[in-house]
């Protein structure tokens, strides 16, 4: 890799740092290039991404960044999965820690709080944005569904008192 392609890369990796909510940190060795190619799939269709970059590249692009705390987790054959929802990486990453032995999270970095491996197990265990904005919905539709309920139930039941009252006159 040239110099040139050096200072692209951290350039790239500095803007994803900066942009990102969320970063996980694993070690990869023992993977196959089907099983990372499975990730990065998995990654895409989450919301996410996953780059394998040098480390020592890596740590330059961390510098000026929230997510700095993950530089002492760049050691190894590392892989850095990243997203702009706050789970989708992390949830991702755990699945697929949980179907491959080889792939193991070190930790991450929300914002500038740093995760261990509990830390982003926690994190993949919370709800998605998208599954948080379909509870909310939910809840917003309810009480207005209630609200109908109850101001049409007092009109039928004076209707049917209405009506009882109406057919005992004719019956008299």
């Amino acid at each position: 890799m040239d110099r040139a392609a050096k200072k692209e890369l951290v350039t790239t990796l500095n803007q994803v740092f900066k942009t990102t909510n969320v970063v996980v940190v694993a070690h990869y060795s023992g993977l196959t290039v089907a099983q990372m190619q499975t990730l990065r799939k998995q990654m895409k269709q989450a919301g996410a991404s996953v780059k394998v970059a040098k480390n020592r590249l890596a740590k330059i692009a961390l510098e000026g960044t929230d997510v700095a705390a993950i530089a002492p987790l760049l050691k190894g054959p590392t892989v850095i999965a990243f997203s702009g929802d706050p789970v989708a990486a992390p949830k991702v990453a755990v699945n697929f820690a949980k179907a491959n032995e080889q792939f193991v999270i070190l930790g991450g970095s929300m914002g500038k709080t740093a995760l261990n491996p509990d830390g982003v197990k926690a994190l993949a265990s919370l709800p998605s944005l998208d599954e948080l904005r379909a509870k909310i919905v939910g809840l917003i539709q309810a009480p207005a569904t209630k609200i109908a309920q109850v101001l049409n139930a007092p009109a039928t039941k004076v209707a049917r008192v209405v009506q009882a009252y109406a057919s005992k006159g004719e019956a008299a």
